[in-house]
């Protein structure tokens, strides 16, 4: 009977001694798979952010593109147009691919899939439906990509008089412009705008070493908006001058704001001009339809 109490309080201080030892190295297991997975995902995170890998399609237009030889100055075109809609600069390669591709494509499908199997290929006009369509295959990407910068120039347009509201709130709190450049980018409703985007290269570019006024124009030719580059030499000129900074952003963005509703204005005059074909070439000979459309019935009906 002694034994057996002896080895039930034994087994009983094995467990909880056993319990406790695997609670405590559990938790810290659990722990350091946390930061582990943490340390994984800021590793692949910044690979990501630094290192961008092409795509099998992507490395096939690089291919396709590096068989044009184009010129230095539409190059240079090129990517000016392609950091203006938010692309990479050395995605050259890949647009004139696409380029050249889509003017292969087109044609080939309408031959393929019209004009040979009705017997029009020597037709001078299915001749010139495939010249039109090499054309357009040619001039789409570069089309796509100018709407692309449109609608991007027109978003950071209709951002910028709100990112300087809150970058003048931070100056006026005693932050400084670089802190609330980083506050800016921070703000989750401007997240995944191309401004904050933009302000956050500058910081990262300020980070780095380098100057100011420097990543800022380069900031300004990146993006090609016309505010954008005032605001540069306004804040260039702010800081050169040793001016009231938030008294300058706060008078920037108010013009902004006034020439943002001169624009809506301007566009809303336009509309009653817009509206005067629609109007001319479909309501109005409805309307006569239905108004004079009986009188020339009874009017027909009269002569007989």
């Amino acid at each position: 009977m002694l034994i057996l109490s002896v080895v039930s309080v034994f087994l009983f201080v094995a467990v909880l001694t056993g319990s406790s030892l695997y609670l405590l190295l559990n938790r810290r297991s659990v722990v350091q798979q946390r930061i582990d997975k943490l340390m994984v995902s800021a590793q692949v995170e910044l690979k990501n952010s630094l290192i961008r890998e092409d795509t099998p399609l992507q490395s096939f237009l690089t291919r396709i593109g590096n068989r044009l030889h184009t010129s230095d100055k539409n190059s240079r075109t090129y990517a000016r147009t392609l950091v203006a809609a938010g692309f990479r600069k050395d995605a050259v390669p890949i647009l004139i691919g696409t380029k050249i591709l889509l003017a292969i494509i087109f044609p080939l499908c309408y031959t393929l899939f019209y004009a040979l199997p009705k017997g029009l290929m020597l037709d001078s006009q299915s001749l010139l439906l495939t010249l039109v369509l090499l054309i357009v295959g040619f001039l789409l990407p570069g089309l796509w990509l100018q709407r692309m910068v449109k609608n991007r120039h027109t978003e950071i347009f209709h951002t910028l008089p709100d990112v300087l509201d809150l970058i003048t709130v931070c100056v006026e709190a005693g932050v400084s412009i670089d802190s609330a450049l980083v506050k800016a980018c921070e703000n989750p409703l401007f997240r995944g705008n191309p401004l904050t985007e933009e302000f956050r290269k500058v910081s990262q570019q300020c980070r780095a070493g380098k100057l100011r006024s420097e990543a800022m124009r380069d900031m300004a030719d990146r993006t090609m908006v016309e505010d954008v580059s005032a605001f540069v030499t306004m804040l260039i000129q702010t800081e050169r001058f040793g001016t009231s900074l938030a008294q300058a952003l706060r008078i920037h963005s108010e013009s902004l704001r006034t020439k943002r509703r001169q624009i809506a204005e301007e566009l809303a005059a336009k509309t009653s001009v817009k509206m005067l074909f629609p109007l001319v070439c479909f309501v109005f000979p409805a309307l006569m339809t239905v108004l004079v459309g009986p009188a020339v019935i009874m009017l027909k009906d009269m002569l007989k």
